[in-house]
């Protein structure tokens, strides 16, 4: 029945879209009448047995019959026949019940009408002509048979399942396959969606085991430097006259990467190892092959190519890419460009594209935020201060806010995943274009998303220092906000007040993500250090990473730079000053991987809600989707 609807909706649009109104009229018309009930037998039943022959419509079933009959006219002859047959039964039931209510004047008036007809195709039609003038043609043994009560629900069971059989075997038109068509493609993608899920989560228990793999074998080798090192007796270089070299942590390391050629090593400084690995340096240099066979410590450089499974690019833009979200269900794509434009898209060929839209904002856009229970508002923060709320459905601004004369910069803008509201995040400055600390005082906002009215201000004390990004948890309870001080600030949304706070960075803060369990936070500096804080022992660090080659604002054109927790809370994506941005495997012991390169910086970065697809927009005005293999 799905099908022949959908089928039906496609006819008319094709006939409105042609502008055939006389043949649409015809067709509607067509439809109100359907003695054929779409095939489908139950309602063929009803209208047979509780309609035409209760209320003695005998024109009515006779145009029905000869429709079926036209219907199955192609089939087998054999079938034919039992068409045939069915007919003849179906009237015989119509006159039975006729004399039984005592409506012969009915019978009579059918066989005026349609006797001849009726005569034509079986002469044993002549002896049922008596029927209405005989006084009990109960009684008679030529019409008993047909007033019992077994040969009705023959009659009623035969006929069902003869319909049912016909309907089953009828070719179905090219038309009505679209819909089924249709319902198993979506039923494919969602198998494939369930499929990539669960290989995301093998990806990520290969990478940790590899992780693991990895740590295990730098301790086994590390230990037995250590060995060798403290035994020189058992030392089987010792007399060879090769130098054993130990290194205090606080010393300058030379080390050599181990796929140099003799002859070809750069020198790498100890101030490009990440101070967690480098408590213990031990490099053992050989006279002889002249290669670094110690520790090896693996850095952003030397972070493998991500493996790509597919990659798209979106050149829809022309000037660089300020911001690119996914929203909430990631099928859709929202990029913004700092001439002002914000462009809606998809990345997936098969996805509808009903959304897709230019917005034109007439002013740099700084932010973009997807609302999450619905995915059909995106709001938008302007350069000039102003708040603009865009229904994707309606394709229309419905609302456009501006920040008040006291705080004219909005450095960020969140929404709940639970509630109606967002946060906007607002300094009392303009940017400058690169210097995040000279931005005045900060002020929390709390906006009602029906009533595009302010709920209620945050406190942040007095002369609070500019907010520069805040977080919702997952039910929307606490609200983390990173401030220019380095102070990570708690509050409680259903009280509307500051639970907690802590210093979390000696320089301003430019990124904060609550991680993936909840019992965690991250926090990216204007320096490039990046820290996972304990939320269950306050000021605890979790893991730690310094990414500062890829982005430091001291040395970035950026205003701000930003990092993106995947849906598994595994891969932590960043920002770069670089043509590749870095993938850190969390918690993994500098185990990562780098983007495919841009031919410009990496200015902003997401991760899709449920895969492992993630975003990159670069200033060379382009906006990549890479989906890992």
């Amino acid at each position: 029945m799905e099908n022949m609807v959908f089928a039906e909706e496609l006819v008319r649009e094709f006939l409105v879209f042609r502008g055939f109104t006389n043949t649409l009229q015809a067709f509607v018309k067509e439809l109100g009448t359907d003695i054929g009930k779409g095939f489908q037998v139950d309602k063929i039943l009803d209208l047979i047995f509780s309609i035409y022959i209760p209320k003695f419509q005998a024109e009515n079933l006779i145009q029905l019959l000869r429709f079926f009959n036209n219907c199955f006219s192609s089939h087998e002859t054999h079938l034919v026949s039992v068409i045939s047959e069915l007919d003849i039964s179906i009237i015989r039931y119509y006159i039975i019940h006729a004399i039984q209510a005592g409506r012969k004047d009915k019978v009579i008036e059918l066989f005026d009408i349609h006797g001849t007809e009726l005569l034509q195709k079986d002469q044993h039609w002549a002896s049922w002509f008596a029927i209405p003038y005989i006084k009990t043609p109960k009684s008679e043994p030529q019409f008993r048979l047909y007033f019992s009560k077994e040969w009705s629900n023959a009659l009623h069971l035969s006929l069902r399942n003869f319909l049912t059989k016909m309907f089953n075997g009828t070719r179905i038109p090219a038309l009505m396959k679209i819909s089924s068509e249709r319902n198993m493609v979506s039923r494919l993608k969602g198998d494939i969606k369930q499929l990539n899920f669960k290989l995301a989560q093998l990806q990520v228990l290969l990478e940790e085991k590899e992780t693991q793999l990895h740590q295990l074998r730098s301790n086994s080798l590390l230990a037995t430097e250590v060995i060798v090192g403290t035994d020189s007796s058992s030392n089987p270089l010792a007399g060879s006259g090769e130098p054993t070299v130990f290194v205090p942590a606080s010393s300058h390391v030379i080390c050599v990467s181990a796929s140099a050629q003799a002859g070809e090593r750069e020198p790498k400084h100890s101030e490009d190892i990440r101070p967690d690995d480098t408590q213990v340096s031990t490099s053992k240099i050989s006279n002889h092959s002249g290669q670094n066979t110690g520790n090896d410590v693996q850095r952003e450089e030397e972070f493998p190519e991500v493996r790509v499974d597919f990659q798209e690019t979106f050149l829809g833009h022309t000037s660089p890419i300020s911001r690119c979200r996914f929203s909430a269900t990631g099928d859709n794509v929202a990029s913004a460009s700092v001439d002002g434009t914000v462009r809606i898209w998809t990345y997936d060929s098969s996805a509808p594209t009903s959304r897709n839209a230019t917005i034109y904002c007439g002013a740099e856009i700084m932010l973009l935020e997807w609302e999450c229970k619905s995915d059909r508002l995106l709001l938008i923060g302007t350069a000039d201060g102003g708040i603009k709320a865009w229904n994707v459905d309606a394709k229309r601004v419905v609302c456009d806010l501006s920040c008040t004369e006291a705080f004219p910069s909005v450095l960020d803008l969140k929404c709940s995943p639970v509630e109606p509201i967002f946060v906007s995040a607002a300094a009392s400055r303009w940017p400058g274009s690169s210097d995040i600390g000279k931005l005045g005082y900060a002020s929390l906002t709390v906006w009602n998303m029906r009533t595009w009215k302010a709920m209620t201000v945050l406190p942040l004390g007095e002369d609070p220092p500019p907010i520069t990004s805040v977080c919702f948890n997952h039910n929307g309870k606490l609200l983390a906000a990173a401030a220019t001080d380095g102070m990570i600030h708690m509050f409680d949304m259903s009280a509307g007040l500051q639970i907690t706070g802590w210093p979390a960075h000696d320089s301003a803060i430019s990124s904060v993500l609550f991680g993936s369990d909840e019992t965690s936070i991250f926090t990216l500096g204007i320096d490039g250090k990046i820290f996972e804080w304990s939320l269950q022992n306050q000021g605890e660090v979790l893991w730690s990473s310094d990414c500062s080659r890829f982005c430091n604002l001291r040395s970035s054109s950026h205003n701000k730079h930003e990092m993106a927790l995947d849906a598994y809370g595994r891969r932590l994506l960043v920002t770069s000053n670089s043509l590749r941005a870095p993938i850190y495997q969390v918690r993994g012991h500098a185990y990562g991987m780098r983007t495919l390169p841009h031919s410009a910086s990496i200015t902003t970065v997401d991760w899709h809600p449920t895969s492992s697809i993630f975003l990159t927009g670069s200033a060379d005005h382009s906006v990549r989707v890479t989906s890992m293999a």
